[in-house]
Formats: C-alpha cells, structure tokens, sequence
C-alpha cells in the first residue's frame, strides 16, 4: 500500500461529496491516483476513459451519463486549491487516528455491499488495531434526536445487552436514540471488559477531528479511546445535511441488523432503515405508543411489514446471522416508509422542513449558505462543491423558495420559508 495511494485516497474524501457517483466511477475506471490527476486537472481525460466513466454511470442508473464527467470536472474545480492530503493525514495521526482504504486488508467487506457507493476511505479514531468487527456480530441502534423517556429506556436495555452478548452496536453519535445507544454501550463493557473488543462505532457527519454535537463532547471522547470514530470526509469537515443522510447508508452497511428505536413519520433514521433493507439486511423496530407522534415511523415500518417487531436485546440477537435474499418489496416498502405519503395525524402535525423537495445541488447550495453573516458566489461555489454556474442557478430557484436572501451585489446568506 503506497504512500501516493494514500495521499491519492486522501485529497479524493475532500474533493468529493459523500456518494459522488460521477466521482466514484471515475476513481473506479481510472483508479484513485490517475482520477486525482484528471479531476484536479493535471491530466487529460481519454475519450477511452470518457465511455468507460459512463459505462459505469449506465449501470447504476445515474442520468446524463454522456456530459456527467465533464460537468463533474467543473464541480469540483474550486475544491482543488483547499486539497492538502498531508496536512489531514498529519492531522488525523496527532489525533492518534489513521485513514484506512479499501487497499487495506482490514477494510471492511461489508462496506463493499455498497457496490459503486462504497466510500472512497474512512478516517478512523479509537481502537482499529484488529480492524473493525465482523458484520454479523455488529447492530445499527437509530432513532429520533427528540427521544422521549421511553425511547431512552428502551435504547438503553436493547444497547447494553446487545454489548454484553458481544455485540458492537452502532449508531451516529447525535443526541437522542444515538447518544443513548452509545453510552449504554460502554457502560455494558467498561471498565471490566475493556480490550476485549470495541463495544461501540460512532459513524459521524463531520471530520473525525470534530466532536459534534457539542453537547456530546465527552461521549465522543469516550468512544474515541474504547470504540471507533468514523468519518468518510476529512479532518475540519462540517456536517451537512446531505452529509447526515449519506453517513446513514454506512451505518446500514456495517451492521448485520439495524433497529429504529423511535422516529417520526419523515425521521432521518428511516432513511437508514432504507439502505439497510437495499443491502438485505435485517430491519427491526420496537412498537410505541400509538398517541406518541415518535413512534410513527416505527409503526409505518411494521404495518408495511418493511420491518420485524423487536421488544428486548435477545430479539434482535436473533435476527443477526447469515444475510438472507432481499425480496424487493421490502426495500421498496422501506423507502416509502422514509417519504411522505396518504394523510397521517401524526405527519400532519410535523413542520415541513427547509430541505424537503430539494435537489441534490440545491440541498449542497442550502447547507453551505450562512445564516448570519453574507458570502460570495465565488465561496459559495467551493464550500458546496459546485461550479460557480452552477452556484448562481440555484441561488436563482432558492431565492423563489426563499431560503436564499440576497445581500448586496454579491452577497447571500441563507433565508427560511
């Protein structure tokens, strides 16, 4: 495994968003190093490597296969000035972190179910010596940010005798169901069964360097020195909300089981439930109340039958084990389960969010617009990863939404409808 591979692997996680397809299936016709090149523009690209780009777009569905690289190439022009691998991968080793890539043989195969979505790498705190665990002994715990008293007491009992079966649980490190799930975790462990196996993965949204929330702080530290801190952006990263969603479909791939605890009818945690059913894993959620607006989610899962109906710790052991054959009703049960649909008392009771009815560029456009202070197009352009054409388009469609407000002659900062 060479060092230019690394520093190749490591500018790539900068360059791209999270689930960049154009950008994967150039790393994967190219491979990282010559992609580095093309993309930065250091090098040509081939009409040779132009049909083979898109031949691989063609078979995961991507539309505009024809123009997609050239369009990419212009998205990703004003990242290449803030690319300086050796300064992440210096940062992430003073942490007492690493970045490991798929060349790596402690790369987890499970991440490769994943397909053309597999991250480009992972930056890694904690306890990686032995690599990460076996997928098939590893549990997604997710759920609602806004816990109630019940979620937490039933996150708590599923997390710590999940730990102290052997079982490492994962989960996304946010406050609620996430929090929860992690601190039982340890608590299961800790400080008796310490060394004896990484009891918990915190899958994050932002640079490994970062503890965020800020409220988790010392919860984080401590999966950092007894579990792993995971994150397929580098160091100083931000969360975004495209970000959140993106890291959900690693934590689906790592765990042979993902339980939503308590969500809401539009939760994030639905989400996961999706990419876990794509992938054939096993989806359980735990029943509620049927007054309680946060187990909506929970409940449309097992009305679909996208999901088994899981109370304790042993119930969900039982459900980890060898993968089965996905049925294709399930995933696409699960997806409708994560978007809106017929009436609800429950959903109609929720505020529509800012992000909701966006397209990808527009939701990149959004997060990287400030709400306090104005920005430029030009930065604008670099924090999202897109061309400045680009930029100045959705500024135009956001502005009608108003969730962009103009402020001066080149000035914008975000708005709220």
């Amino acid at each position: 495994m060479s060092v230019d591979l690394l520093r190749a692997r490591a500018a790539l996680s900068r360059l791209f968003e999270p689930s960049d397809m154009v950008g994967l299936a150039l790393v994967s016709a190219a491979g990282p190093e010559q992609a580095l090149q093309i993309a930065t523009g250091g090098r040509q690209v081939s009409s040779a490597l132009i049909h083979k780009t898109a031949g691989i777009l063609t078979s995961v569905g991507v539309a505009g296969k024809g123009y997609a690289l050239a369009e990419g190439l212009k998205r990703w022009r004003p990242r290449v000035a803030d690319l300086a691998p050796d300064r992440d991968l210096e940062t992430i080793r003073r942490l007492g972190g690493e970045l490991l890539i798929p060349e790596d043989p402690r790369w987890p195969e499970a991440l490769s179910h994943l397909e053309l979505g597999m991250p480009l790498c992972l930056w890694v705190r904690g306890q990686l010596a032995g690599g990460l665990p076996d997928m098939k002994r590893t549990v997604a715990l997710v759920g609602s940010r806004d816990a109630t008293g019940y979620g937490l007491s039933i996150t708590g009992d599923l997390s710590a005798g999940l730990a102290s079966r052997g079982y490492t649980v994962v989960s996304g490190g946010a406050y609620g169901i996430d929090a929860q799930a992690h601190r039982a975790a340890l608590a299961a462990t800790l400080p008796e069964a310490a060394g004896s196996g990484i009891s918990t993965i915190a899958v994050m949204a932002c640079g490994a360097d970062r503890f965020y929330p800020a409220g988790n702080e010392d919860l984080l530290r401590a999966i950092a020195e007894h579990g792993l801190l995971l994150s397929e952006v580098p160091p100083g990263s931000a969360p975004t909300r495209w970000r959140f969603l993106q890291r959900n479909r690693i934590i689906a791939a790592l765990s042979a089981v993902t339980v939503v605890v308590e969500a809401r009818w539009r939760s994030g945690a639905l989400n996961t439930a999706h990419h876990a059913a794509e992938l054939g894993r096993e989806v359980g959620a735990v029943p509620g109340s049927v007054y309680s607006a946060n187990s909506a989610g929970c409940h449309r899962l097992l009305r679909d039958g996208s999901a088994v109906c899981v109370t304790d710790a042993q119930e969900v052991a039982e459900l980890a084990g060898p993968l089965t054959q996905e049925v294709p009703e399930v995933a696409q049960a699960v997806e409708s389960a994560s978007q809106s649909g017929p009436g609800s008392a429950a959903r109609a009771r929720e505020k529509r969010s800012d992000h909701d009815g966006l397209a990808v560029e527009d939701l990149l456009l959004l997060d990287a617009l400030p709400v306090r202070s104005d920005t430029s197009i030009d930065k604008l352009a670099s924090v999202a990863g897109l061309p400045v054409a680009g930029v100045r388009a959705g500024l135009a469609r956001l502005e009608l939404e108003g969730l962009a407000i103009r402020a001066g002659p080149d000035g914008w900062r975000r708005g709220k409808r």
